[in-house]
This record gives structure tokens, sequence and C-alpha cells, in this order.
């Protein structure tokens, strides 16, 4: 299926499930680390994860993302990690989640249909 923004790929046949969106991934060292770390941490729970690590603007990597398709988008921003906190955005969500850093991992694992 397709919206307005794209392509809607099922999980299981999605090119990527996970796309890692850091803003600020070629400025902010925290940024870098923190999105390196949550890749890392996803593939190695089996996800098949995509590091967006182009620097783009936050709008054109989102637009990019989602023409794509992928499942599930993880945004990480210097303002989210000072809080702790990174944004877990559905294909098919309006709205994107906060979540706890600590806790990314393992909520987008859940999210993602097997």
């Amino acid at each position: 299926g397709h919206d307005a923004r794209g392509i809607i790929w099922p999980d299981a046949i999605a090119p990527f499930t996970v796309a890692i969106c850091p803003i600020g991934y070629d400025r902010s060292a925290e940024v870098k680390a923190a999105a390196d770390a949550l890749h890392d941490q996803l593939a190695a729970l089996g996800l098949d994860v995509m590091l967006d690590d182009r620097g783009e603007r936050p709008g054109a990597m989102f637009a990019d993302w989602e023409l794509i398709g992928v499942p599930l988008r993880v945004v990480l921003s210097d303002r989210g990690l000072k809080a702790g906190t990174v944004e877990l955005q559905g294909r098919r969500e309006a709205q994107a989640t906060v979540v706890p850093l600590a806790e990314a991992a393992s909520q987008a694992r859940a999210r993602i249909s097997a």
C-alpha cells in the first residue's frame, strides 16, 4: 500500500525496518555516539536498521524515509538526548512517541512485527 507520503511496506518485506535519523550527526559528538550505539543495539536484536548519517536537514531526511516507507523511524537530537529521550515514529503514526534512550532499542524491537 501507500499514502500521500509514499510507500507503506509490510514490516516483513520492508528494505529496512528501522531508520535512525540523527539530527546534527555531523555536528554533535553526543548525537553521533548515541546514534552509532543505537544502531549496534538494534542490529544485535536482529533488526534491519539503517543509520542516516548524511547530515541532512530533518525535513528532507524524514521525507526520504517516508517515501521509501521504512516502518519505524528513530529520531535523535541534542535536545532530546539532554533529556535522555529519543522519538519513535511508526510509518502509519501521525505523532512521534517520546521514549527514554535506554529503552529505545527494546521499544523499537517490540513495535516491529517479525
